[in-house]
């Protein structure tokens, strides 16, 4: 049966760990009990997709494997116990599906839900037509007015995370110094969002125009990664900074991060890591640093960061890569790349193509 007819959705999928991706047809879901199907107009490519892909990811365990998670797109259908009225709306939702049920999501932390699934790595994700959001009335978020699909695509992961990351988990106040290692789609969101708070920012990348970027959103100094970078920034700063976001998630940038801290400084480690990397604890421990994490914002507290993107305070088209959405055919032949891929920003994928 050819794509175009109902019942079939193409997408991107891998059967192994580290295997070839290839654009495959697989039939078009439905929307159990709870959920939500939504029809996908526009995902970001993320490093999580591959750290997922590289095996990196205890939660993939089904085979052929659908990546992606983050996304914008229309709802479609719904199951029972679904407002129906979320039908034909634009949306996003977080990457952390909470279940909006146990203690933890009672409590207001539904980002780290117990219970949670995750679009691209528990379940089947967005690189396709269509995905399955589960407990949509806790998950689901409509897109304000104005915000386009393209725009939306990283809100339910970097922008999203990048936010909470600095105003909530990092509390950075006015005055302060930040630095943020890693210039790609998280970490320019989280460079934007810092300096509109009042605070200076420091940039550190590999790639001069990731830093070039940096400095149009928002960044006072832009600093090539190398061994020296960390004493660099403490010259810079007077002695360190008051907050170091690593924003790629390298055994390297995490050192680099917490060595360019200031004493009693605060870590922030949103780039996912191997479990094998390793915390330079005697700094942490004479210095008497903070070591924090953030896993993405729950859909309850988007609303500071949607009215943010509303009254152009937070520019979401700054932080896309000026390159054209990829094909699906186009990401199965990037994903794998994606640690030597040179594009500042968040990287879109069009599903329909």
């Amino acid at each position: 049966m050819r794509c175009g007819y109902r019942g079939v959705v193409r997408a991107v999928t891998y059967a192994e760990f580290g295997g070839p991706l290839s654009v495959a047809e697989l039939a078009e879901p439905s929307a159990p009990p709870g959920a939500a199907v939504v029809r996908v107009l526009a995902s970001g490519l993320c490093r999580s997709d591959w750290h997922g892909w590289r095996g990196h990811d205890a939660d993939i365990r089904v085979f052929p494997h659908v990546p992606g998670h983050e996304f914008a797109g229309i709802v479609e259908s719904v199951g029972s116990g679904v407002d129906r009225r979320w039908v034909g709306r634009d949306v996003t939702a977080p990457f952390v599906l909470a279940c909006g049920a146990c203690a933890v999501c009672r409590a207001g932390a539904a980002s780290v839900c117990p219970n949670q699934r995750q679009p691209g790595f528990t379940d089947p994700g967005t690189f396709a037509q269509r995905v399955v959001i589960h407990s949509a009335q806790t998950n689901l978020v409509a897109l304000p007015p104005g915000l386009g699909h393209e725009q939306a695509a990283g809100l339910g992961c970097r922008i999203a995370t990048a936010y909470r990351a600095v105003t909530a988990r990092g509390r950075v106040r006015a005055g302060e110094t930040v630095a943020v290692f890693g210039c790609g789609g998280l970490g320019l969101a989280a460079i934007m969002i810092a300096a509109a708070r009042g605070a200076s920012v420091i940039a550190v990348d590999v790639h001069e125009a990731a830093l070039a970027r940096a400095a149009e959103v928002g960044a006072r100094a832009c600093l090539l990664a190398d061994e020296q970078v960390s004493a660099a920034i403490g010259d810079l700063t007077g002695g360190g900074a008051d907050l170091a976001i690593d924003a790629l998630g390298s055994p390297d940038t995490l050192r680099m991060s917490i060595e360019s801290l200031g004493r009693r400084g605060r870590h922030l480690q949103v780039g996912l890591l191997p479990a094998t990397a390793a915390v330079p604890m005697s700094r942490v421990i004479a210095w008497e640093l903070d070591v924090l994490g953030c896993h993405g914002m729950a859909a309850a507290d988007y609303g500071p960061l949607l009215d943010d993107v509303a009254s152009g305070a937070l520019d979401v088209q700054r932080l896309l890569a000026p390159r054209p959405p990829l094909s699906l055919g186009e990401l199965a032949q990037v994903l794998p790349t994606l640690p030597d891929l040179a594009a500042a920003g968040i990287v879109l994928v069009d599903p329909s193509r």
